[in-house]
């Protein structure tokens, strides 16, 4: 064993000192905004060696020292080749210049050729806000968490909706990150709209499995999403005048070619057009939204990079003579990049994130009604990265995030009473540590394995102790504030390799486990504003998801075509459903309404995309299954959960039919959820009661909707400092009566029996018309 021991231990530091190299690395960025590239590319021919810049733009080679043609390029930018002599370590910045030959093609993504092939990444991808805003969107309002319903191993929520389901996982098992900081409820408007502003989005990576070691929280996914910088060399804005919202972005240097500003704001105005009605139920409502995003960027030298960004959104719905409902989100990021050398970087952040609602009931008779509710949390993180040498690199870090969990107050105020009600709040710290390695074993096989450990404990506090048969507890324990306890974690390894079959084609392997401490009590499928969430605890274990990948990656004709075929299985553990008729109201029992058991999910994705010319667009198609085996549910036989879809079609295109005319269509289609509806019914005191006897043995019809848009650009005239374009976009164009529900209810004309009633939230065509500029 000893002489293996040391075999093992000499090839490793032979392959790691075979030569003597140095290290070249730097930044690439656009060379008239300063923008940093994501997904540049940096490679030596002399010696086949090359690199991708990461999310911050940063590249890093380990080359033998010597003198080479170094080619650095991107998708839409001019290649430079860059005459270097490598004889110690150094830096290179370069800065890439847009081509005007490429400008008027359409791409998928902005990721350099062949790296869905190259990379390490599966289960994963990458859409620049170039894509996403070709994809025809609802009343003209460009919508990241629409388009990630485009993509295979992705269901939609419902019709009109942006919640989201993710490879047999629910809606709240996905982690939203907006600049590192977690965004609870990221939609607009009940569902119809997301968050995130399109005009400040950089990119959207989604991970539905091989997801990194430095990730975790949520079982499903992973949706990170990166803010724009802001141009640090000049002044510009853009903004856009739709039919029921506008929007403006204005950027530019604090300090040219060192800092920047980024600010944008968005609000619909529908509410200013029904004061004008003279129907006095609509005069006296009032609904609409509005968000701010903001960013500044500060290069300090050529070692350290802070940025401070933040979001603030509302949603406001009031019918001034009786409801007002309020909901929104903040959040803020404090990041700091720091160059130890040119193998050490650290990346250390400071992050909060906050969701709360207020529901208000003004009554006619003597007394008003008020119920608020809130989430929080407070994040620091570390992260670093070593890169070794070309072969070899390594991530590690550590973060931790306090929870504060306000699940409800109501208080009543009137002429003659005066009361209120809190459900106590909850407080708990998630903590976390990784160490992953990225080892390039040759040119064809790469390895990438990580091992992340995660803790979660509850601080202060009372635990109840129950028999399922009521809410009352056997028992109950008192905990100080401050006093931790009820502590759980485990280990979440994470693995993933790919092996090159030749130059445009491989097979990669993943497998990851997720744990997640954070669950959500909802009636809903698609997710509300009254979402309630609620701990890991002494009476509720974290969930547990394993998920094994693998998949087939293909380019042809010169990478203008992208094929990728993936399978997966996932096993999922305390998985958590609610009893029949369960109170997940103002209930301060509400772990005990909980049932847990387990699941499994698994399906194959399709995907061809074409990425180049005047014809650009991806065609995917899914095939899946999941279900949940829960005792106390269904008889404790395996049943449907909503977001089993076994087919899901979608078919996403643009194409450059002048050099300002551009169409776009997305067409998409899918099964029916499962849904529970009563096979008989029995009258009881003169109400008919209806009876169920399997959970979810029923579908709801498929659904399929047809979008599509034109988007017409100006006349560029010289010495004009401005641009604008017309964008036309018609949603469901052959007016689909999609089902997003379907309620059972007595007749009207005969109560005895009993009808099925369809509900769609959008059944017409939705035409709209924006007027987008830029200056």
């Amino acid at each position: 064993m000893k002489k293996v021991f040391t075999l093992i231990l000499s090839l490793l530091i032979s392959l790691a000192q075979a030569e003597e190299k140095a290290t070249l690395s730097g930044h690439i960025r656009d060379a008239v905004t300063g923008e940093t590239l994501i997904g540049a590319t940096v490679y030596a021919p002399e010696v086949k060696i090359g690199a991708t810049t990461d999310l911050n733009g940063f590249y890093s080679l380990s080359l033998p020292k010597g003198k080479y043609q170094l080619q650095v390029s991107f998708i839409g930018y001019e290649t430079k080749t860059i005459e270097i002599q490598v004889s110690g370590n150094r830096t290179l910045d370069v800065k890439l210049t847009s081509s005007s030959t490429t400008l008027t093609e359409v791409t998928v993504t902005d990721q350099a050729k062949a790296a869905n092939v190259e990379d390490m990444k599966m289960s994963s991808e990458v859409l620049s806000i170039k894509t996403i805003k070709e994809i025809p969107a609802f009343m003209g309002e460009v919508d990241v968490l629409k388009a990630i319903q485009a993509l295979p191993g992705v269901q939609s929520g419902g019709e009109g909706t942006t919640g989201y389901f993710v490879r047999g996982g629910s809606a709240d098992q996905n982690l939203v990150l907006l600049d590192g900081a977690t965004v609870y409820s990221p939609s607009h408007l009940m569902g119809f709209f997301s968050v995130f502003n399109a005009d400040v989005i950089k990119e959207a990576e989604l991970y539905k499995g091989g997801v990194p070691a430095q990730y975790g929280g949520r079982s499903a996914s992973l949706l990170d999403i990166t803010q724009r910088n802001g141009d640090n060399e000049k002044f510009h804005g853009n903004g856009g005048l739709g039919l029921i919202a506008s929007r403006l972005s204005l950027e530019g240097s604090i300090q040219k070619g060192k800092s920047s500003f980024l600010v944008a704001g968005r609000r619909t105005y529908a509410d200013v057009f029904t004061r004008m009605s003279k129907r006095e139920d609509l005069k006296n409502s009032v609904m609409y939204f509005y968000d701010l995003n903001g960013r500044l960027n500060f290069r300090l030298g050529e070692k350290d990079v802070v940025t401070l960004s933040g979001y603030y959104g509302d949603d406001v719905l009031k019918n001034k003579e009786q409801l007002s409902w309020n909901w929104g989100n903040r959040t803020a990021t404090a990041n700091w990049k720091h160059s130890f050398s040119d193998k050490l970087i650290a990346d250390i952040s400071a992050l909060y994130s906050d969701f709360n609602y207020t529901l208000a009931v003004n009554s006619t008779g003597s007394s008003d009604l008020e119920w608020k509710a809130r989430i929080n949390d407070e994040t620091l993180k570390a992260d670093f990265t070593y890169l070794a040498n070309s072969r070899y690199s390594f991530k590690f870090g550590a973060a931790s995030i306090y929870h504060t969990i306000h699940p409800g107050n109501i208080s009543i105020t009137g002429s003659d009473v005066e009361t209120s009600f809190d459900l106590e709040t909850q407080r708990a710290l998630e903590s976390s540590a990784y160490l992953s390695s990225t080892i390039k074993v040759n040119d064809e096989f790469t390895i990438d394995a990580g091992l992340r450990y995660s803790m979660f404990q509850n601080i202060g506090g009372t635990v109840n102790r129950y028999q399922n048969s009521t809410n009352e507890p056997l028992s109950s324990t008192e905990y100080d504030a401050g006093e931790f306890h009820g502590t759980q974690g485990g280990f979440e390894p994470r693995l993933s390799m790919r092996h090159m079959l030749g130059t445009s084609s491989s097979i990669k392997m993943s497998y990851n486990r997720m744990m997640q401490y954070l669950q959500l009590a909802s009636n809903s499928t698609t997710g509300t504003p009254l979402d309630i969430y609620f701990p890991a605890s002494e009476n509720i274990q974290p969930q547990i998801a394993d998920q094994i990948a693998l998949g087939y990656f293909k380019n042809f004709n010169d990478n203008s075509y992208e094929f990728s075929a993936e399978v997966y299985y996932k096993y999922m553990q305390n998985q958590i459903d609610f009893k029949d008729n369960a109170n997940l109201i103002l209930n301060e029992h509400l772990e005990n309404e909980v049932l847990s058991g387990d699941g499994q999910a698994y399906g194959l994705e399709l995907m061809l995309k074409k990425t180049q010319g005047k014809f650009t667009g991806w065609i995917s198609y899914t095939l899946s299954h999941t279900e949940r085996t829960i005792e106390g549910i269904n008889d404790g036989k395996a049943y449907l959960p909503t977001q089993d879809r076994p087919h899901a079609i979608n078919i996403v295109s643009s194409y450059q039919i002048k050099p300002r005319l551009q169409f776009g269509a997305a067409w998409t289609y899918s099964s029916g959820a499962p849904i529970s509806l009563p096979t008989s019914s029995y009258e009881f005191d003169g109400v008919v009661v209806p009876v169920y006897d399997e959970k979810n043995g029923y579908r709801l019809p498929d659904s399929h909707r047809l979008d599509v848009s034109f988007t017409l650009d100006g006349k560029k005239k010289p010495g004009r400092k401005w641009e604008y374009s017309w964008n036309f976009s018609i949603y469901n164009l052959y007016a689909r009566q999609n089902p997003f529900s379907i309620q059972v209810r007595q007749n009207a004309d005969n109560p005895r029996q009993t009808e099925a009633v369809q509900t769609s939230l959008v059944g017409t065509m939705v035409p709209a018309i924006t007027l987008n500029f830029k200056f």
